[in-house]
């Protein structure tokens, strides 16, 4: 069966790691053995197994300093034996001064990706003692993406932080004040692959916890915020600038704080609405962050590759303890593939916690434009669509920051994400922000909480809805149903549609017969589909739930007995684990769903 739900891009983008090591093999500075588990670097006729991730980042580095910094292949060695130190004790990487490889200028300690910050200060250690042992005047740690460059000749040997240089001097020459410049091809950014991606935002994530000193979630909104300001700075340096965010030559962490916390408070003053609080850490615990961070070019990662990372990045952190917030991918798309919105749609989820359904759209909206327009007009086509036609609301404050992060690391739309009470009176939102009125929107897409209740005590609008106390005097209601008639509320009538995720209860139990009176009376129920019992396990949530698909009804319209598609999806691309599951009921009910439309009247299921 083929996958019907909107097709992803399979292309990754080639980044500098495996570009380095595709230039090593054309020019013979390493070879590989035919099944690659062995890498022998052929100047100095050594071999070694290729199958530890070390040795990746080693042979990457390796050519990186013959290709990039100029350095002659004939004066690099690895596994250099250092004098005064345990016999088993090797530096990685040494480049000599001299061609007898008698005088040691740089000693490299290469570390594999993702390593934390303590084995990273290991390292460091590490890398001094040899240096030092060597005479050598600079010494570098390189685990992946984070790297620290050191002048070692020039200071104390106790000190880590004010010889701390931007970059290895190229070809024996002076080390630049900064490293990173936009445009520059030798020296611009990094495009990285998702792995890598989600590994330096756990790394940050993990730098910024301090091993619990801040709560996880504490620590990913001050992740969020060096975020926000990466974003702003690769955005806003000009071309032949250097980029603000990185670490320069013999700058102190305060130095580094200083300009970064300048970004941020630039960047806040333009746009409030994501962030009203002070960064919160110390100036350390940036420069850190910013050395996890400073070589990766966001903006220019490819889409899906950074919208996935950051999705697998927060499903870490808030998952289980925040579950409520997160809609399995699987479900969304199915659910926008059924209401299939485009561009000229105003689109509401008024439960949108991470943007799941709004990004979604998005990213269906792009696809469509990327196959049908060229480069430029695709741009704005889509770019358009997520500044005006986006609409989400989430009543937790924090979620909905993380909504706004999530839809800026997508290139935007965040705008239009505010955090209030969707079911407080349509008045009081439209004073927050005045798009948000009844019968305004086209697609309703959301996933509203369950099992709370609104109690007439705590809230003042429950009598202002009719499945509230409005028609019949009751002290509470189930936030789930008031949610049904606030959706109804939004849309427009006749052609206004919704899809929505409900509790199996509000379809059965005999005791909600006036909910299900409401929908009919008030809606054309298109489609409803049976989820399995696990579809939300895995995010905290066990309520067995169905999706709910319909149309509101335009003024006095009266419709005869028509027909309802349903279906039972049992398998639905994951398990209760979460796994992923190669089969999907999802791609044969949308198809199934197709043949309904055309003759509902006909349709025999199959």
């Amino acid at each position: 069966m083929s996958n019907k739900l909107y097709e992803e891009k399979k292309e990754e983008v080639k980044v500098e790691p495996e570009e380095f090591l595709s230039a090593g093999e054309d020019k013979k500075y390493i070879t590989f053995s035919k099944d690659k588990t062995k890498i022998t670097y052929n100047k100095i006729e050594k071999t070694y197994s290729f199958k530890k991730p070390e040795e990746k980042v080693r042979a990457s580095f390796y050519v990186e300093l013959i290709e990039k910094y100029n350095y002659p292949e004939n004066r690099l060695d690895t596994e250099v034996v250092v004098p005064r130190r345990t016999p088993s004790d090797k530096a990685d990487i040494v480049v000599f001064e001299d061609d007898e490889k008698k005088k040691p200028y740089l000693v490299v300690e290469c570390k594999k990706d993702g390593i934390t910050d303590a084995e990273f200060k290991q390292a460091i250690e590490q890398v001094f003692g040899n240096a030092n042992s060597l005479r050598a005047k600079f010494a570098a740690v390189v685990a992946g993406h984070t790297r620290t460059v050191f002048d070692v000749a020039g200071f104390k040997p106790s000190e880590r932080e004010k010889n701390v240089i931007s970059d290895i001097p190229p070809k024996y020459g002076v080390a630049p004040k900064y490293r990173f410049f936009k445009g520059d091809t030798e020296k611009d950014l990094t495009v990285v692959l998702k792995e890598e991606l989600i590994r330096a935002l756990e790394k940050s994530h993990d730098t910024v916890w301090q091993g619990g000193k801040l709560a996880p979630t504490a620590a990913f909104d001050e992740v969020s915020k060096l975020l926000f300001c990466k974003l702003r700075d690769e955005k806003s340096t000009k071309m032949g600038e250097y980029y603000k965010f990185q670490i320069g030559t013999h700058e102190t962490a305060e130095e580094v704080y200083e300009r970064i916390n300048s970004i941020y408070l630039k960047a806040r003053k333009e746009d409030s609405e994501v962030f009203k609080d002070d960064i919160r850490l110390d100036p350390k615990v940036i420069y850190a962050v910013v050395e996890h961070l400073q070589s990766i070019n966001f903006n220019k990662t490819e889409l899906d590759t950074k919208g996935v990372a950051f999705e697998r990045f927060m499903e870490d952190f808030f998952k289980g303890k925040m579950g409520q917030f997160f809609t399995p991918r699987e479900i969304i798309k199915f659910c926008v593939i059924i209401l299939n919105p485009d561009r000229s749609d105003l689109i509401l989820d008024p439960a949108c916690g991470s943007g799941g359904f709004l990004l979604n759209t998005l990213d269906k909206v792009r696809k469509e434009a990327e196959k049908n327009y060229d480069e430029r007009e695709a741009w704005e086509h889509w770019h358009k669509f997520a500044m005006n036609n986006l609409y989400g609301i989430e009543i937790n404050d924090q979620i909905a920051r993380v909504c706004k992060m999530n839809m800026i690391i997508h290139d935007d739309g965040h705008t239009n994400i505010i955090s209030t009470d969707s079911l407080r009176n349509v008045e009081e939102i439209s004073d927050i922000h005045r798009s948000f009125k009844k019968d305004y929107f086209d697609i309703i897409l959301t996933n509203p909480p369950f099992g709370a209740s609104v109690k007439s005590t705590e809230k003042d609008y429950l009598d202002k809805y009719e499945l509230g106390a409005k028609v019949k005097k009751r002290n509470s209601q189930k936030t789930e149903i008031l949610f049904i008639e606030r959706c109804v509320d939004f849309i427009k009538p006749k052609t206004g549609k919704i899809g929505i995720v409900l509790p199996d209860g509000i379809l059965t139990n005999s005791s909600l017969q006036p909910v299900r009176d409401f929908i009919m009376e008030r809606c054309h129920i298109l489609a409803v589909v049976s989820l399995p019992q696990f579809a939300f396990s895995h995010f905290g949530a066990g309520v067995k739930s169905s999706l709910v698909f319909l149309r509101r009804k335009g003024e006095n319209e009266i419709l005869d007995n028509y027909p309802i598609f349903m279906a039972i999806a049992e398998h639905i691309g994951y398990d209760a684990t979460g796994r992923k599951d190669p089969v999907n009921d999802f791609d044969k009910i949308y198809d199934e769903y197709q043949k309904f439309r055309k003759r509902p009247k006909s349709y025999e299921g199959c």
